[in-house]
């Protein structure tokens, strides 16, 4: 546990969390409308810190407007070491916001770097602010808190901070107080949080620090999507897309081994709808998948794919819902790259075990699966260069 979070967890809390995975649209009323019922419905006040934008007057209004279109009474506290007018230290103890903050019930963390939000609400000795213990004390008495990318990074007790490449950080790992540092912790201590993850590519970066920070679930949310966490542990998707699933508790590594490997993770694509319990760690479909679990015996796909460039965008929920759908039993997807040691690479094998299974949906008028507990195992592979002549 480090100390920006505190040491009660997620279930001795009575607030909620709204995670999302960055570039939240204005137009995106389910998540903007959550946020405002989670924090108690129409009129709720909600305070937006816009701590980590690279323009906080900017990103602050565009929060606090799209919370009020949904119903909200939001207001920005100017809070970032890059806001032109207001100095962190004038704001953190000024008793103006923190009255503020205690008759608000929600606050909304804009995206940006997530450092700066560190740099703002904690003391260089890593004690709490006045203001960050507040909003501690808004969470632990009902309140909500979300986030959007750099608001998300910050959920869990470690955070991606300078972080390298996806690639790169397979290959050279990550250190802490370089790569990673310690985050806010609002979800507790037993779960890493990170963000943008589908569309970039980003799902096989958590693995070396979830080793590394001894993690055994990670959740990783897409873009103008989120995840709304209840102090049960109750995860729920909402928004455009879906979240990737890691749980660690059955997997293993080689330490004879220099190069990063993994046997035996379990990967899953949460769709939105779908709900996941953390303590339990059992997945509830949406209700429109509920009656079309896949039966592997009437499996739809039958061709042999082979996926050359596994992080790139979507790569990874193509081939988890082909595979899912599919006769086949498993599939494999390669890592390569011109970076430092371009001759490593990683092969990522996917697997259907005995507690593997999907849903499938088509009600919405377009292909929609969620994918639980397919076995992922990396391992470092090389490859001769030049490839071609």
């Amino acid at each position: 546990m480090n100390a920006h979070a505190e040491d009660n967890t997620l279930q001795q809390s009575k607030g909620s969390l709204v995670i999302i995975g960055g570039a939240l649209r204005m137009d995106n009323s389910v998540v903007w409308q959550r946020i405002v019922r989670q924090a108690g419905g129409r009129g709720a006040k909600i305070a937006v810190i816009p701590a980590a934008a690279g323009s906080p007057e900017k990103s602050g209004a565009f929060a606090v407007e799209s919370l009020n279109q949904n119903g909200a009474q939001a207001f920005l506290i100017p809070l970032s070491v890059k806001h032109a007018q207001f100095k962190p230290d004038e704001i953190v103890s000024n008793t103006t916001w923190l009255d503020k903050l205690k008759d608000a019930s929600g606050v909304y963390f804009t995206g940006g770097d997530q450092g700066r939000i560190i740099q703002a609400l904690v003391k260089p000795d890593g004690s709490k602010t006045a203001m960050l213990e507040a909003i501690w004390a808004l969470y632990q008495r009902g309140g909500v808190i979300a986030g959007s990318s750099a608001g998300a990074a910050i959920m869990s007790t470690t955070m991606f901070y300078d972080a390298k490449p996806v690639l790169p950080t397979l290959k050279l790992g990550v250190t802490d107080g370089k790569e990673i540092a310690a985050g806010l912790g609002f979800i507790g201590p037993d779960v890493f949080i990170d963000q943008h993850l589908i569309i970039r590519g980003r799902f096989a970066r958590m693995l070396p620090v979830m080793l590394k920070k001894n993690y055994k679930l990670g959740l990783g949310v897409d873009e103008n999507t989120a995840m709304v966490v209840s102090n049960q542990g109750e995860v729920e998707v909402i928004g455009y897309k879906g979240a990737i699933l890691f749980d660690l508790n059955q997997a293993t590594t080689d330490g004879t081994q220099k190069n990063f490997n993994i046997s035996n993770a379990r990967i899953s694509y949460l769709d939105r709808g779908d709900r996941f319990n953390l303590h339990t760690r059992t997945l509830t479909p949406s209700v429109d998948k509920l009656q079309n679990k896949l039966n592997p015996a009437q499996a739809y796909n039958t061709e042999q794919r082979f996926y050359p460039d596994i992080l790139a965008n979507t790569v990874v929920t193509d081939l988890m819902f082909h595979l899912i759908d599919s006769k086949l039993q498993r599939a494999t997807g390669l890592a390569f790259g011109m970076d430092a040691q371009p001759e490593l690479g990683f092969e990522f094998s996917f697997s259907k075990v005995a507690d593997s299974e999907g849903y499938y949906s088509g009600a919405s008028g377009a292909e929609s699966y969620t994918v639980h507990n397919l076995r992922l195992d990396i391992r470092p592979v090389s490859m001769n260069l030049p490839l071609y002549k």
